[in-house]
């Protein structure tokens, strides 16, 4: 069941700036349906379409969708070439798409590890919509959370061996700044549909003061009526950041 407040009152009361996604359960819909498991991605991708268009007309201002973890090189190999065939022409398809929409597209992770024609569609699309002020459209491919702030450390770490910064002003803000998600918003909204809850190594930095919503929709049927149930269930939280919630009702009404 989806971990929601029964709470209709509204207390937080705005919508979520950066919603982020763990799309969990193309392989089990497509099973369920005796498919292939690369049947269910496929159907993934239509339902990824869906919720880009309706959060570009809510005025998002972040989708983050979690497409393919540093861990998912663990699958079958056959799976693993048909996800990055499916990448690479969802790429070619979407990317005129998106453009036309004023939709900025962000591809975040480890992109050294795919086939050379891969990251040249990833440079070309992010070129294509890097001045566009819409949505952004954040897909994070190879990527993990833990990878992210080690590559964060290591960079600070080289500055610091350089004598081009002090090891005393490293502070959260510089680590920030170092992750591949610098320059956006922290995600407010979480959302895993497949009916895990878990975030699988997925912004473990970002996510400190995020809130958490599951659902046990498998991602194929996920609909933008899941998402308004989810959004809903944010808008009736308290996010309080460490304050009581007496603070807050202060915050808010100053």
């Amino acid at each position: 069941m989806p971990a929601t407040h029964d709470n209709t009152n509204e207390v937080n009361g705005v919508d979520p700036r950066h919603i982020a996604i763990i799309m969990d359960g193309n392989g089990r819909w497509a099973q369920k349906r005796l498919m292939p498991r690369i049947m269910g991605h496929y159907a993934g991708v239509k339902a990824v379409r869906k919720i880009v268009e309706y959060c570009a007309q809510k005025n998002i201002e972040v989708l983050s969708l979690f497409a393919f973890s540093s861990e998912n090189w663990r699958r079958p190999k056959d799976e693993v070439s048909l996800l990055m065939e499916l990448f690479m022409t969802t790429l070619q398809a979407e990317v005129d798409t998106l453009d036309k929409n004023n939709i900025r597209l962000r591809i975040i992770g480890d992109k050294s590890a795919f086939p050379e024609k891969l990251q040249e569609k990833i440079r070309l699309g992010e070129a294509q919509t890097q001045n566009n002020t819409g949505l952004t459209l954040v897909i994070a491919a190879n990527y993990g959370g833990r990878w992210d702030i080690t590559q964060a450390v290591a960079k600070i770490a080289a500055a610091v061996e350089k004598g081009e910064l002090a090891a005393q002003a490293i502070t959260e803000q510089l680590i920030d700044e170092n992750l591949v998600t610098a320059n956006l918003p922290e995600p407010d909204l979480f959302i895993r549909s497949g009916g895990e809850e878990r975030i699988s190594n997925f912004l473990l930095w970002q996510l400190a003061y995020t809130e958490f919503y599951f659902t046990d929709k498998l991602w194929p049927d996920f609909d933008r009526n899941q998402l308004e149930h989810a959004i809903k269930s944010f808008k009736s939280r308290q996010r309080r950041f460490g304050h009581t919630g007496e603070q807050m009702v202060g915050i808010k009404n100053a």
